[in-house]
């Protein structure tokens, strides 16, 4: 059993760790489903399709949403164990910051064990499912997308329907048109018919467009009116016509691994020097490279957060948490941004990504060891609080100045 003083540690990170983690997540798949919706809203099974699709983007959003989680977790548990002078009854006792940082450092440990397994394994199966899925949609065309009355486009055909039943898939008074007939892909075919099914067929992976009593033109050409002699279309009519919709790849989904990003860890490293057709030496390179830092960043959070929630109660906290995010935040985008470069063979991944890595170990070093083995304020909380103490007096002045504050 974990000791009194852990358990309580754990359970005051646990509510706001697992609060922003459950947020975060929710948010970035709520904003990719709306931009999925757009993709496949009014085909069949439409809403099956994106929920099996925000499903495989699950793990791609763990990599981010698991770290993010834990340092906002860190920051307001042990704020508030400041805030309730916990931590000094704890110190009183003789229990350091440090002993009450070991339980949050065990469960950085294990979540930077998960994104490993998140960053190696599973997002590399699940970005190939995905682009699986992707591919699926946008190769098997529906007329579920139709309108009422409006001309819509899918690929190479653009359509209109008079009216449409939709528990029924029937509808009536259809105009078709594809642009791309003929030997040449430069014809075109017109269709008109006075009603129409969507007929789904077992084993099939298109439906059947069932038409009656209609017209046919076909363009073997494109018609040139300049010409001395007019190409007449091939027209003809008809009473039943059925037609499957959509078009399907003579080849299957390419395989998995074309993209350095669906490789495993191990495949990485196996095919390091001798890339698939379609990336590089460089991108593999920065791939492993980023996959290693942002698996081993969970582990220096506890020691990068912990200075920050440290203060008396007249400190600015708002201020140094906000100094926190933006600290993870510049280096983030700095690894990003190195990642991209690297793989682009601007520059090395040493450089790129393990400096500003190794930057922020020597001032999360300096800043844990100044909070946990000294007394003194270090220069960032006093830059923090003088900071936030002129930024407060700027607004009071404005407040006041707009007659929304206390007069002096």
């Amino acid at each position: 059993m974990l000791p009194l003083v852990d358990r309580h540690v754990l359970k005051q990170i646990a509510t706001p760790l697992i609060a922003a983690f459950s947020i975060g997540l929710l948010m970035l798949l709520a904003e990719r489903m709306v931009r999925l919706l757009d993709t496949t809203l009014g085909k069949k099974n439409s809403f099956a399709v994106v929920f099996e699709m925000l499903a495989y983007l699950v793990p791609n959003y763990l990599g981010t949403a698991i770290p993010a989680a834990l340092f906002l977790g860190l920051l307001f548990g042990f704020s508030r164990m400041s805030a309730n002078s916990e931590t000094d009854a704890f110190m009183a006792a003789g229990i350091g910051l440090n002993r009450l940082a070991r339980p949050v450092i065990i469960v950085s440990v294990l979540l930077s064990a998960a994104s490993l397994f998140i960053f190696g394994w599973a997002q590399p199966y699940t970005r190939y499912a995905y682009r699986s899925v992707v591919f699926e949609v946008q190769n098997v065309e529906f007329f579920y997308l139709a309108e009422e009355g409006v001309f819509m486009q899918s690929n190479n055909r653009t359509f209109i329907l008079d009216t449409l039943n939709r528990s029924t898939n029937a509808f009536d008074h259809v105009f078709v048109y594809d642009q791309s007939m003929g030997k040449d892909g430069k014809g075109s075919e017109t269709v008109t018919a006075t009603r129409g099914t969507l007929v789904d067929v077992a084993g099939q992976p298109r439906p059947v467009l069932h038409l009656e009593h209609g017209h046919r033109f076909i363009f073997d050409t494109q018609p040139d009116f300049n010409a001395p002699s007019i190409v007449h279309p091939q027209a003809s009519e008809f009473e039943i016509a059925d037609t499957p919709l959509g078009r399907i790849s003579k080849d299957a989904f390419r395989p998995r691994g074309e993209d350095e990003r669906e490789l495993t860890l191990p495949e990485l490293f196996a095919q390091w020097k001798t890339p698939p057709q379609g990336t590089t030496v460089n991108s593999m390179t920065a791939e492993i490279h980023h996959r290693i830092i942002s698996s081993i960043g969970p582990l220096i959070l506890p020691f990068l957060a912990l200075p920050f929630t440290i203060g008396s109660r007249r400190s600015r906290r708002a201020y140094r948490f906000a100094t926190a995010l933006v600290i993870v935040l510049i280096y983030h985008e700095v690894v990003e941004r190195g990642s991209v470069m690297a793989g682009d063979g601007k520059t090395s991944p040493w450089i790129a990504m393990w400096v500003p890595f190794g930057f922020l170990i020597l001032f999360t070093a300096w800043r844990y060891y100044a909070a946990c083995f000294t007394v003194d304020r270090d220069v960032i909380d006093t830059a923090i609080d003088n900071a936030g103490e002129a930024l407060s007096n700027i607004r009071d002045r404005i407040l006041r100045r707009a007659g929304l504050g206390a007069q002096p």
